[in-house]
C-alpha cells in the first residue's frame, strides 16, 4: 500500500552536530552511509560521546562529505564553524576549538563506511518523522518556526493521507522505499532535552519538551531497522507492506 514519499533524507556525519540533507544515499545495515560516523568521546564521561546534552553548541557546527560514497573509505569531511570557516575533520584547531567552547577534553573516533555502531546511532539504525505529524506539533506548540531539524530524523516521510502520528500504528510492519530498501519499523522514539536546542542559533527553549510531554506523552517519530539495504533517493514511494 502506497503511503507517501520520501521528502527529506538527512544523516549526521558528527554526531551531534547539524544534519546534512542529502538527495539521495546508500542505506548500509546500520542506517544511512556515513551516520554518525565520526564523534568526539568525552574524556570526562569515559566510553561516553559529547553531544548536544553537554554542548548545546555542537548543533551549529555542520559537517559534510565532499565525493561519491565509497565502501573502502569515506569521502574527505569538511566541518563549516558557526561563524562560517571551513575546517578538515582531522584539523587540530577544530579539536582545540571544540575543547575551549565545551570545556571538556575530548579525543576524535572515526568508524568504517561499513559499520558504525549503536550507541553512535542513538538506539536504532532510522529515526523516521512523517510531515502530518510535524505540521500538527507545530499547532499543538503555537509556534511557526518548527525547524525538523530539532527531531534529528534520517527520514522525513510526506504521506498521502494527512494524518498525523499514523506512523505509530506501523510497529512491527514493515516499509519499501523505493525499490529495494525495507525497514521494520520497531517503536516509539522518547524525547530529550535536545529538542529544546534550535538547530540554527543553538538557543534552548524548554516550551516545546514540555509540549512533547504533555501531548505526546513524551513521543515523537518512530525508530525503524533495516531490513534491506540499497540505494534512497528523495520522491521515492514509500509502501506499507505487512
Amino acid at each position: 500500500m502506497l503511503i507517501g514519499h520520501i521528502k527529506e533524507i538527512v544523516r549526521y556525519p558528527v554526531k551531534s552536530f547539524h544534519g546534512e540533507s542529502v538527495q539521495k544515499s546508500k542505506v548500509m545495515d546500520y542506517g544511512l552511509y556515513g551516520d554518525r560516523s565520526h564523534a568526539f568521546l568525552d574524556e570526562s564521561r569515559p566510553g561516553k560521546y559529547l553531544t548536544i546534552t553537554q554542548f548545546p553548541g555542537l548543533v551549529r557546527y555542520k559537517a559534510t562529505f565532499s565525493g561519491e560514497e565509497e565502501s573502502s573509505k569515506f569521502p574527505s569531511l569538511t566541518v563549516t564553524t558557526p561563524d562560517g570557516r571551513r575546517m578538515d575533520w582531522n584539523d587540530k584547531d577544530l579539536l582545540k576549538e571544540l575543547e575551549k567552547h565545551s570545556n571538556r577534553k575530548i579525543e576524535p573516533i572515526q568508524y568504517s563506511p561499513s559499520h558504525v555502531p549503536l550507541g553512535a546511532i542513538e538506539e536504532e539504525h532510522i529515526l523516521l518523522v512523517t510531515d502530518a505529524s510535524l505540521h500538527k506539533l507545530k499547532e499543538l506548540w503555537g509556534n511557526e518556526k518548527l525547524d525538523f531539524q530539532r527531531f534529528r530524523p534520517n527520514l522525513v516521510i510526506s504521506l498521502i493521507e494527512d494524518e498525523p502520528f499514523i506512523e505509530e500504528n506501523w510497529f512491527g510492519k514493515t516499509i519499501v522505499i523505493g525499490n529495494e530498501v525495507e525497514i521494520k519499523i520497531n517503536r516509539h522514539c522518547e524525547r530529550c532535552m535536545i529538542i529544546t536546542v534550535d538547530p540554527e542559533s543553538g538557543e534552548r527553549d524548554a516550551s516545546l519538551h514540555k509540549t512533547v510531554i504533555s501531548e505526546r506523552n513524551n513521543y515523537f517519530g518512530v525508530y525503524a531497522s533495516v531490513v534491506k539495504t540499497g540505494e534512497i533517493k528523495v520522491g521515492d514511494e514509500v509502501c506499507l507492506i505487512n
